[in-house]
């Protein structure tokens, strides 16, 4: 996800807060990235979120018990039935909430009620991360999610959510041909702590102990994207928050997310932000405070 970016009118950038909401059937989702406004944020019951922000120090409360905590980009954030409140927002935040059907998640559960998911801070999660990734650029207008590939996400998200986070297994079938959580998890770990490296499908396999045929096929069928395009994604997010930082030159941040020529990088991270790297450089040139913000939508 990305900030609005809008001309300063003296041929630099600024940031400004933006927010959409999508719908699709059997799932709702929420993008919004907003500058510290000094407000508290709200995360609705029964949502499932990705934060693709770095915070430090935020507080969340929910049930009149608050706790204070870090956030690194890509964490995942869950509410149960009830409201989370989140405060001490001094830095930009971005993130994506999601929020399933009751029918859906019924139907996952085989059940005539519905489950309830569980309260969760700062999960690694690649499953949710990858259906955030898929519908952030949808939001920001980088992509198009048509209703067959939405229903699809829908329906792997819900059965992920219930499998996980709401202490009911999905039906057998739902997990036919899909990665196992500690195998997703040893992969994603390669991703995140190699960035900057070259990444190969073989790599990938490798540590999920398949050939990279039988990998690539399951990735795709656990998370919604391809290893290429889950690399890539993971890529550029890391190569917006360097942008926003503003202590690197575009050709630095592009060489540290493993990328050497500049022209691909610039267009990949227009293709999956919306917005070119220049802009982003210009708005994040001064960089804000040392204090950092916290996940959850103004809603």
């Amino acid at each position: 996800m990305v900030p609005a970016v809008r001309d300063g009118g003296g041929g630099g950038a600024v940031l400004t807060a933006r927010r959409s909401e999508l719908r699709w059937p059997g799932l709702r989702s929420v993008y919004c990235w907003q500058p510290p406004t000094g407000r508290v944020g709200v995360s609705e019951p029964q949502q499932i979120g990705v934060s693709f922000a770095e915070h430090r120090g935020v507080v969340a409360e929910s049930g009149g018990h608050g706790d204070r905590f870090d956030i690194r980009p890509g964490d995942v954030f869950a509410n149960g039935r009830s409201r989370v409140y989140w405060s001490e927002v001094v830095r930009p935040d971005e993130l994506v909430e999601m929020y399933p059907g009751d029918d859906l998640l019924r139907a996952a559960a085989g059940s005539s009620r519905t489950p309830e998911i569980e309260p969760l801070r700062g999960v690694r999660d690649a499953v949710v991360l990858g259906a955030a990734s898929i519908l952030k650029r949808a939001h920001v207008g980088a992509a198009y999610v048509d209703t067959v590939r939405a229903s699809a996400l829908a329906h792997r998200l819900a059965e992920h959510v219930v499998g996980h986070y709401a202490g009911i297994a999905p039906p057998r079938r739902a997990l036919a041909g899909r990665l196992d959580r500690v195998l997703l998890d040893r992969v994603a770990d390669v991703v995140e702590t190699r960035l900057g490296d070259p990444l190969t499908v073989d790599d990938l396999a490798a540590a999920a102990t398949l050939s990279p045929f039988h990998f690539a096929r399951a990735f795709k069928a656990t998370t919604g994207l391809a290893p290429h395009e889950y690399v890539t994604s993971r890529r550029m997010e890391r190569a917006k928050s360097l942008l926003l930082n503003g202590r690197l030159s575009v050709p630095q941040v592009a060489y540290s997310v493993g990328l050497s020529n500049l022209s691909h990088f610039r267009r990949q991270f227009r293709r999956h932000t919306g917005y070119l790297p220049s802009q982003l450089r210009t708005a994040g040139s001064d960089p804000p405070g040392d204090g950092v913000g916290a996940a959850g939508s103004a809603a």
